[in-house]
């Protein structure tokens, strides 16, 4: 049979140029369509610009934080400005993106690409016969089913608000949740997280979650546990009520719903091709990203795997490499590492403690729990945990997880070493680099008793 290409890709975020790009160096036709910007939700409305609000509210602390070492420091935060230089940005990265596919051979296609049948794909009036087809079109925020609902805003909004609200109301305990809540706290607004738990970032290791909660607390972020919202109205001020299940309504210029994002897999005419989905509407794939139509695949967020953008561009590439290279093994996510951006950050790399006991590991396990130095001036109540999960057996470090100024940037070093299997034996020998918070991971020696 006769095909117009070898690889079409529907989605242009980090998995899908990612696919893209590989297949066609190694001399595939490869053509990739993408209804919006280009570089998914990393890039336009995700990681990237998140971080960059990440470092604006850090830097609002770092001011707080000057006086305590005789700085005299005064200053005034520009929403404007800075949302015009992060667009600025982000349409420079989305650029690259474009770029680097062109350079390698890659047909972009900019439309919305729908199925008609298992090998035809449609942009706009074109149509393409593929050989295979590759699906990698994310995610979208979920935002529930209340009255008012529409009134609230999402991570989408969020990073285009006119002006930075002066009291913000956020719904959800996980990542999104969390670091948002720190934005905003930072930049200056008065911020209550609402969350239906009594815990945040579930699936995390438990001391991790605890931390991050009281250090919520100490940053001035106000918490309502237990609580969902019901109902949301705008009052004559302009302000939001949000009505809750339980204790007092709450009244703020922004709510924003950060309960989950939901496989971006609607009206791409997967039914046409006769490809499966699972119940929350994600592609379900096997461990080398294959549909029920062996010649259709998916990566990244639409398949409802792990939703981190190194998994979707490792994925990706390792697909290519499949098809197309000479690369027959899948790519391996042991020991992930993952943070969270919220005030001060998460990390972790690994089992969590209760992931490990689950797996039938007996366990030794080293907790810290300390004030940093650089606090001693600063005179922010900010403590830095830290914590190793050990087989007792092997003596094999199973997880390291953080909480604390420069914790991804630290355990990102340390997930190699527990991908090559290093021992709570190696990490004792190591010289400690002093002073340094980093130099806890190997002095730590006493072991936790165990509950």
């Amino acid at each position: 049979m006769n095909y117009d290409v070898d690889l079409f890709v529907i989605g242009g975020g980090s998995g899908g140029v990612r696919a893209a790009r590989i297949a066609a160096s190694h001399g595939a036709r490869v053509a990739i369509a993408e209804e919006h910007r280009w570089g998914g939700t990393c890039v336009i409305r995700g990681c990237i610009p998140k971080k960059l609000m990440v470092y604006a509210a850090e830097l609002g602390h770092a001011l707080e934080d000057a006086a305590g070492y005789g700085w005299t420091v005064s200053g005034r935060f520009d929403w404007a400005e800075f949302i015009a230089r992060k667009d600025q940005e982000i349409t420079r990265l989305s650029g690259l993106y474009v770029s680097l596919l062109e350079r390698n051979g890659v047909r972009v296609m900019a439309g919305r690409a729908t199925l008609e049948d298992a090998h035809t794909v449609a942009v706009g009036d074109e149509r393409l016969r593929a050989a295979r087809i590759l699906i990698a079109t994310g995610g979208i925020p979920t935002r529930p089913a209340i009255p008012g609902g529409e009134l609230a805003v999402t991570s989408n909004e969020a990073f285009h608000l006119p002006s930075l609200p002066r009291r913000v109301t956020l719904v959800g305990g996980g990542y999104i949740g969390l670091e948002f809540a720190g934005i905003f706290r930072g930049l200056g607004a008065e911020v209550t997280l609402v969350h239906h738990g009594q815990e945040v970032l579930r699936g995390f290791d438990d001391d991790l979650r605890h931390a991050v909660t009281t250090n919520l607390g100490k940053h001035g972020v106000s918490l309502r546990f237990g609580t969902e919202l019901t109902a949301i109205e705008r009052l004559p001020s302009g302000a939001l009520k949000a009505t809750c299940n339980t204790g007092a309504p709450l009244e703020s210029d922004v709510i924003m719903f950060a309960t989950g994002r939901t496989p971006a897999t609607t009206g791409l005419g997967l039914d046409a091709a006769g490809v499966a989905l699972g119940p929350r509407g994600e592609l379900s794939v096997d461990a080398e990203g294959r549909t029920n139509v062996p010649h259709i695949f998916g990566v990244g967020d639409c398949t409802g795997g792990l939703a981190l953008t190194p998994v979707a561009v490792r994925d990706g590439h390792a697909l290519a490499d499949r098809l197309f290279g000479k690369s027959p093994a899948p790519a391996a996510h042991d020991a992930h590492p993952t943070a969270v951006f919220c005030s001060p950050p998460a990390a972790t790399a690994g089992l969590s403690e209760a992931a490990a006991l689950a797996r039938g590991h007996e366990l030794d396990v080293y907790l810290a729990n300390f004030k940093p130095l650089f606090h001693s001036l600063s005179g922010r109540d900010e403590r830095i945990m830290m914590k190793l999960v050990v087989d007792r057996a092997t003596d094999r470090v199973l997880g390291a997880h953080m909480v604390g100024r420069d914790a991804p940037e630290i355990i990102q070093t340390l997930a190699i070493a527990i991908g090559l299997g290093a021992r709570k034996s190696d990490f004792d020998r190591t010289l400690a680099l002093h002073p340094t918070s980093a130099e806890e991971l190997v002095l730590m020696r006493t072991r936790r008793d165990n509950p």
